[in-house]
């Protein structure tokens, strides 16, 4: 009997060794000002979130890296939906630890130029509380920021599956 619960304590310790550590910023709090360097159809270019706010609210999703299976399905999703978010007046923008060169390709291959993708450096990750212990990569965790500087939605899961869908209804919601 205590050798199984023994194994069972050692199979929960490795278990929550495999779940990220982070806490993402509250809804309601101000979310953290920054510009970097972005992509947006192969091209390099520079990103601030305080010009994309003063056009409207900003989608800020962050991905673990580029050209993974995972990332690669949650891009070519928020490409597909870009009509809707341009029709409520909204921009989006993917953040990620990858180089600018790998995010001037994932911007064309894998955004197909819908959308700029943003190098996610340590002040960024740790300012949006994204970071993944003792790793390089973010978590998947989508932000809507309302034109205010606000947070007015977050969500993080691994699966990459709702964060279009709940994004968008965050972003009508600010619409009505």
């Amino acid at each position: 009997m205590r050798f199984i619960r023994l194994l069972l304590a050692a199979v929960a310790l490795v278990i929550g060794a495999q779940v990220p550590a982070f806490a993402q910023l509250a809804e309601g709090a101000r979310a953290p000002n920054f510009a970097t360097r972005a992509a947006l159809a192969g091209e390099e270019q520079g990103f601030s979130l305080r010009a994309a706010l003063s056009k409207g609210p900003v989608v800020l999703y962050f991905y673990p890296k580029a050209f993974t299976q995972g990332c690669t399905l949650e891009a070519n999703a928020f490409a597909e939906a870009m009509p809707q978010f341009k029709a409520e007046g909204a921009s989006v923008i993917g953040m990620s630890n990858d180089d600018i060169d790998t995010l001037k390709r994932f911007s064309r291959e894998e955004c197909r130029d819908a959308f700029p993708v943003g190098v996610a450096s340590r002040r960024i990750i740790e300012a949006y509380k994204v970071g993944r212990d003792g790793s390089q990569y973010t978590s998947r965790t989508s932000y809507v920021i309302a034109q205010d500087g606000r947070v007015s939605m977050v969500y993080s899961s691994g699966d990459y599956r709702e964060h279009v869908s709940r994004t968008l209804a965050a972003v009508r919601a600010l619409s009505n």
